[in-house]
């Protein structure tokens, strides 16, 4: 029974293999000027050969979904394309794309003076004596190198999903007090011995961000003077309107988890890293700081200061972007399921993406976004 089978299978493959021209399938058919429409007039690459690299993101199952595409080239959109149920006014999660806005709010504060970069982070609960956690510095934090026992993640062998100190953190026993959950962590490893990637070291970033500008500890207080700040130093000079942090019960800024904001929005963001800190000629943010977020971490070459780096990664680690396919000066925010907003400044360029892929099924998404980007050239 399992001969005939394949016989009549084989029979099939055959008879379908004889249709069309010389076997060859048909090719699909042109796309109209309407479909093509969402890439502008503008667009230095021809509307159907971008066209080609945007699509497999919204119709091949291997991506997952692709809820909303956008590219700007030379601070223009040129193309952005949205899924069903999804337009220029849908907000859309950040997950951990927060953390570059996080550490773009750190810069401010240590431009200000109010914060220094290598001297021990400011975190009251770490102050007793013979504390090692004290010896921490705001550079480790921002470079996930803090030697603080922080796991991610489930780990095989190791914590659940139930036991991760993120999930822990947001959603169960810490979530009243983010802060006050990850700053109780013991040490596992020396201050900047180790890398390990962490929402909660942006949690307590997000938390020194709120002690500096103020001393209060009601929630409320604590969460309108640092949503004035945010608002103030970033959100308006950048014209990010559609863009909403949000906070916990104690008043602490999710800093590594959630923003809400337009792909638009998210686009601005990322074009004002790429003028290293500047828009329509007026500097905010010190280019010096933009340059320290976008060096290479001395645990994780593909790693900056709470930012991601397209370079490759020691062999034991998750690869992240696309180092073979792109310029090493390519930069990310990268976050849960797939959130991108990945910025060349070689090519004036910077791509949004969001959508739905689970993270251990990225690396297809990832690449195709790295195909896109291929597409334009690189300044001589």
């Amino acid at each position: 029974m399992h001969k005939i089978k394949l016989a009549l299978l084989s029979a099939f493959t055959i008879a379908l293999s004889g249709c069309g021209a010389a076997g060859d399938s048909a090719p699909a058919p042109e796309k109209s000027a309407a479909e093509l429409a969402y890439i502008s007039d503008a667009s230095p690459i021809a509307k159907s050969r971008l066209d080609a690299a945007i699509a497999p993101l919204f119709d091949d199952p291997a991506m997952a979904e692709t809820r909303a595409l956008l590219v700007m080239h030379q601070g223009k959109i040129i193309a952005e394309l949205y899924g069903d149920g999804y337009d220029a006014d849908t907000r859309f999660i950040s997950w951990s794309m927060a953390k570059s806005f996080t550490g773009v709010l750190i810069g401010f504060l240590v431009a200000d003076g109010r914060l220094v970069l290598d001297d021990p982070a400011p975190v009251p609960a770490w102050q007793r004596s013979g504390d090692p956690r004290g010896e921490i510095t705001l550079r480790q934090l921002l470079q996930m190198s803090s030697g603080l026992d922080h796991t991610e993640t489930a780990e095989e062998g190791g914590k659940t999903v139930f036991e991760a100190d993120t999930n822990r953190m947001l959603f169960l026993d810490g979530a009243q007090d983010v802060a006050a959950y990850a700053e109780a962590r013991p040490m596992e490893a020396r201050p900047g011995e180790k890398f390990e990637y962490s929402t909660a070291t942006s949690m307590i970033l997000s938390d020194i961000i709120t002690r500096t500008l103020t001393r209060s500890t009601d929630p409320q207080v604590r969460r309108d003077i640092t949503l004035r700040f945010i608002r103030g130093r970033l959100l308006e000079p950048l014209g990010m309107d559609s863009t909403y942090p949000e906070f916990d019960p104690s008043g602490t800024f999710l800093g590594g988890s959630i923003i809400q904001a337009t792909a638009r929005d998210y686009a601005k963001f990322g074009e004002f890293l790429r003028h290293k800190g500047a828009r329509k000629g007026a500097q905010h943010l010190p280019v010096s700081w933009v340059r320290f977020m976008t060096t290479s971490s001395e645990n994780d070459p593909a790693y900056g200061g709470h930012i991601w780096l397209n370079k490759h990664r020691p062999e034991s680690r998750n690869p992240v972007l696309f180092p073979d396919n792109g310029p090493d000066t390519i930069f990310a925010a990268l976050g849960h399921l797939g959130q991108q907003i990945v910025v060349s400044p070689d090519q004036q360029l910077t791509v949004v993406r969001l959508g739905k892929t689970q993270d251990d099924v990225l690396a297809p998404m990832s690449a195709q976004i790295g195909r896109i980007m291929a597409l334009f050239p690189i300044r001589g």
